[in-house]
């Protein structure tokens, strides 16, 4: 497995819903790891939320991540920015409560990251997500990816510390063009999975309790 030499790491694989939890689900797996969900959400500018003024990303402490020159051209208030992170912190915990329930979001201080995707388009969502877990002060963040399109790829090696990506075909056009099957995850399945994880997860740290 391309991740394997990361098994004695003890690695946090991290999600991003939905698309990104089977894959991940496949690594935590295969390396006995912990899993959780990585949720970003974007900052809209006032009147065209459509148009990206950062982003806030999920954690146990969520990070707000800024488009400087965008902020400094349209210069919304503090208060616009405080408020739109406010509304996206509840829709996030919204879906957080939807898949995990009541649990929190694991920490990610001094932990080994592996942030997973089922397939890298333009890279916006990514490159958010790796910049906001870069400031909860990880041991090493690692980006693996089945597919994306090269110049992207090379893009968001700055963001992080490994990328693994295992093809990056050009021309690449669309992530769901590289699946011989590309169904949308259900809400159900991203549960389920979850759900199993959290219990291989448990059966590890009881057996490692036994050893110990």
């Amino acid at each position: 497995m391309a991740l394997g030499y990361l098994k004695t790491a003890h690695p946090l694989i991290l999600a991003l819903p939905r698309g990104g939890v089977p894959v991940a689900y496949e690594i935590a797996r295969t390396l006995d790891s912990d899993m959780d969900l990585l949720f970003v959400r974007k900052i809209g500018a006032p009147g065209h939320e459509e148009f990206a003024l950062g982003a806030i990303v999920d954690g146990a402490t969520p990070q707000l991540v800024l488009n400087a020159d965008v902020v400094r051209s349209l210069a919304p208030s503090p208060n616009y920015i405080q408020a739109e992170m406010r509304r996206q912190l509840q829709e996030i915990a919204r879906r957080r409560r939807l898949y995990t329930g009541d649990r929190p979001a694991k920490p990610l201080t001094a932990r080994t990251l592996v942030v997973v995707d089922d397939g890298i388009a333009t890279g916006a969502t990514v490159r958010a997500a790796l910049r906001g877990i870069r400031k909860a002060h990880p041991a090493k963040i690692v980006l693996a990816v089945p597919v994306g399109p090269h110049d992207t790829i090379e893009q968001l090696r700055d963001e992080c510390d490994e990328i693994v990506c295992l093809a990056t075909p050009e021309p690449f056009v669309a992530v769901g063009l590289h699946y011989a099957h590309f169904d949308q995850t259900s809400d159900e399945e991203v549960i389920l999975l979850l759900r199993h994880a959290e219990i291989a997860a448990s059966n590890r740290r009881r057996i490692e309790g036994q050893d110990g």
